[in-house]
């Protein structure tokens, strides 16, 4: 059984040597957090990226992130993913965490594809083990070949993209963490990376996807989170979501 539960969750972010107004504007627009000075007289302003956030996900649970870019939703799925610390409350986490917020899990120049490979399922928790279980699936899937036997500086973009989509496809994920979705490198490579997304996804016991994609969100969802400010304002049906979104921009998700 998954589960993820986050309990009043508070994220701040000390920012220094920002006084002047029109710095203070620009980290405003940029950031979406409610900005303050931390004491009356000091120098040190903080951007409070999430303020009192709890929220529960359990098996089963598809959850869409809605919210303005700033409104906070790239913090929260690094909250779950361990990324950051709560400044206050916690993030409890039952089962293994997948997150999965570009197709570049760090890979090395230096090492070659086979090395990153094991590199990347050991970050994600693998044992060796289970790594060379999923090799071949790799193998087979990125259609590198002997440059898996090479450094990875010497892929091209192209080849990169497929060797890390093909890593983070082959994982099996009980807690899928996703911002926007990944990509899949060329169109020839697209179709059979779009079927392949569609049976990982199905995988997982809980997903939580942050996107703009009012399709996306429809597709893969079911249920809806809307944050503003770093705060949750509304949590529900996808419907009761997106309207609520809708009421407070005026104007609807880009399809």
């Amino acid at each position: 059984m998954a589960a993820l539960v986050l309990d009043d969750v508070h994220v701040e972010f000390p920012v220094y040597g920002s006084q002047r107004s029109l710095r203070r504007a620009i980290l405003e627009r940029a950031t979406g957090g409610m900005i303050y000075r931390e004491k009356r007289g000091s120098e040190r302003i903080v951007i409070r990226a999430l303020a009192g956030v709890s929220l529960t996900c359990r098996d089963g649970d598809r959850v869409a992130l809605v919210g303005h870019n700033g409104a906070g939703k790239s913090t929260l799925l690094r909250v779950m993913a361990g990324i950051y610390e709560p400044t206050r409350g916690r993030a409890l986490a039952q089962g293994r965490i997948t997150p999965l917020f570009d197709t570049m899990p760090g890979l090395d120049g230096e090492d070659s594809g086979y090395e990153n490979i094991i590199t990347a399922g050991s970050l994600h928790g693998l044992t060796r083990a289970e790594i060379e279980r999923i090799i071949p699936d790799i193998e087979q899937f990125s259609e590198l070949g002997e440059y898996l036997t090479l450094p990875y500086r010497t892929y091209s973009s192209g080849m990169g993209t497929r060797l890390a989509f093909s890593i983070a496809t082959a994982l099996n994920p009980e807690i899928l963490l996703m911002d926007e979705g990944i990509g899949a490198g060329d169109a020839r490579f697209a179709e059979r990376a779009a079927r392949r997304m569609d049976e990982f996804m199905g995988k997982s016991r809980i997903i939580v996807l942050a996107s703009h994609s009012e399709y996306l969100l429809r597709a893969t969802c079911n249920r809806g989170v809307l944050l503003h400010s770093g705060k949750i304002i509304a949590s529900g049906t996808l419907d009761e979501v997106f309207e609520r979104y809708r009421e407070s921009t005026h104007e609807p998700l880009a399809g």
